[in-house]
C-alpha cells in the first residue's frame, strides 16, 4: 500500500507542476487564445483526475514485470501510460476543437505530457522499489 501511496503522491506532484508551469507560466498565451478554456480552472476537479490516474498507473505497473526492476523500465511504462492520455488531449481534441494553431497545440500538449510522465515515471519507479542499472538506462 505504501508503494502505491507513493506513486500516487509522485503523479500528483509530477503532473501538477508542469500543467501549472505549462499552462500559469510558459504557455500561457496560448492557453489563454483557447476559446473554450475556462479563465477560472476548478481545481478540485483536476487533481481528482490525477489521483485516479496515479492510482490506476500505479495499480497496472504493480501487476507487470517491469515493476521493482529499472527505474528506465518504469519511466518507459508511464510514458506508455502517457501516450493514450496525451494522443487524446494533443491530436483528438484538435481535431474536435477549435484551437487556434493546430500544430502548436500538438506540440505543446505533447512536450508537456512528455516531461509530465517521464517525471512521474521516475517516482514511481523509484516507490516501487527500482533500481539503476549502470550500463543501460531504459533496460
Amino acid at each position: 500500500m505504501k508503494k502505491h501511496a507513493l506513486s500516487i503522491l509522485a503523479y500528483v506532484a509530477a503532473s501538477f507542476a508542469v500543467q501549472a508551469l505549462s499552462h500559469f507560466v510558459l504557455f500561457a498565451g496560448h492557453y489563454a487564445a483557447i476559446g473554450f478554456a475556462r479563465h477560472d480552472p476548478i481545481f478540485a476537479l483536476g487533481i481528482g483526475s490525477m489521483l485516479i490516474q496515479g492510482t490506476m498507473i500505479s495499480l497496472m505497473f504493480a501487476r507487470t514485470d517491469w515493476a521493482g526492476t529499472t527505474l528506465g523500465r518504469a519511466v518507459v511504462f508511464s510514458l506508455m501510460c502517457g501516450a493514450i492520455l496525451v494522443s487524446y488531449e494533443g491530436m483528438a481534441e484538435a481535431a474536435k476543437y477549435a484551437v487556434p494553431d493546430i500544430a502548436a497545440w500538438i506540440g505543446v500538449e505533447t512536450l508537456s505530457g512528455a516531461v509530465q510522465f517521464a517525471l512521474a515515471g521516475i517516482g514511481l519507479g523509484l516507490a516501487h522499489g527500482a533500481r539503476i542499472r549502470s550500463r543501460s538506462v531504459l533496460l
